[in-house]
């Protein structure tokens, strides 16, 4: 005889939480219109009794899984070999890849749990979340509502049970300011991401650990942190080329801000690596293809994608995970854009 479990109806959530069944159905449908200590005690029950909305009991039934990739844009070579990766997996391994960028979203900012519970009652398996500022309290109410979560290269630090994806960024700072470094260059100017941002963070103290290592002073002057954007390096070169004293070589924190600086460059009159030595940080196909071709800090990004895909199945299927950072390794590969500084001439 098969035993049928019981079906888990919303009065019995409400019974459970105090409240009446209207009050549970507007926290399972993310209305706004309650109290956050009401939705905090309907959440616990609907934890504590397994309730599934229909929509969500349909997407726990057998079938293909679907995860959902955000990115705060998709405008670079970065989230591009990020997707590709995600996307090569995904192929293998029979799972749907839905994309949202929130950059693009527009209206009315909804609440996280909101957005947590259309996710639940889209069918979504789970979410891999590119370089977005998602908040704690975001992150939290998917984890509350078990939806397996791993994010890439964070803005904000990420809380501890949510699985995070990312490279050696400080090991790879330094490796690149050491080698401007041999190449006999000692005023290194850094441009980097934003200051908050964990990986920009890493790269930075890994640039001037190198110097320091060199017994050099690091210059608060050469340390201008922005954007992962084009324009920001351009600036930035602006502003370095403004001191008295202008740094011979850029460490830039991403290819698409040393991509910037390689155009403001030009405007100037400058020639790169004659003038401007310029180290880029991802390795994307960008720095590959440029003029001239960008000595870079190559992220594995194929990988990354990849590594946070097999990380929410892992979560979906219930298995343990190794750690809750996944963190690859870095390399240098040099290409045209440095050499060693021009000599200084001396008029007798």
């Amino acid at each position: 005889m098969t035993v049928r479990p019981e079906k888990i109806t919303l009065a019995a959530v409400a019974l459970r939480a105090g409240v009446s069944a209207p009050t549970v159905s507007k926290v399972v449908n993310g209305r706004e219109d309650v109290s956050p200590d009401t939705r905090a005690r309907v959440i616990a029950a609907l934890e504590a009794s397994g309730y599934q909305s229909p929509l969500q009991r349909r997407a726990s039934a057998p079938g293909q899984t679907v995860v959902e990739v955000v990115f705060d844009a998709l405008t670079s070579a970065y989230s591009v070999e990020i997707l590709n990766g995600v996307l090569e997996y995904a192929g293998a391994t029979d799972v749907e890849v839905m994309l949202s960028v929130t950059s693009h979203a527009g209206g009315t900012p909804i609440s996280p749990e909101r957005r947590a519970q259309r996710m639940v009652d889209a069918g979504r398996g789970g979410m891999i979340v590119v370089t977005s500022a998602f908040s704690a309290a975001q992150l939290h109410a998917f984890r509350r509502r078990k939806i397996p979560v791993a994010v890439i290269d964070p803005m904000n630090p990420p809380p501890t049970d949510v699985v995070s994806v990312g490279a050696t960024n400080w090991a790879g700072g330094k490796a690149a300011t050491e080698h401007l470094l041999q190449l006999g260059h000692s005023r290194i100017g850094f441009l980097g991401g934003p200051e908050t941002a964990e990986c920009n963070q890493a790269r930075l103290h890994g640039y001037m650990a190198a110097l320091m290592a060199k017994g050099l002073t690091v210059n608060p002057a050469y340390t201008i942190s922005g954007s992962f954007r084009s324009d920001h390096g351009a600036q930035g070169l602006k502003e370095l080329l403004s001191l008295p004293e202008p740094p011979t070589a850029i460490f830039a924190a991403s290819d698409i801000i040393a991509l910037g600086v390689l155009g403001e460059a030009r405007k100037n009159g400058l020639r790169v690596p004659e003038d401007l030595s310029l180290v880029g940080f991802d390795g994307t196909y960008q720095a590959e293809e440029s003029i001239p071709p960008l000595t870079s800090v190559a992220q594995p990004l194929q990988e990354m994608g990849r590594a946070a895909l097999r990380a929410v199945l892992r979560q979906i299927h219930g298995e343990a995970l190794d750690s809750q950072r996944v963190e690859l390794a870095t390399h240098l590969v040099i290409r045209g854009s440095s050499s060693e500084p021009r000599p200084v001439t001396t008029h007798s």
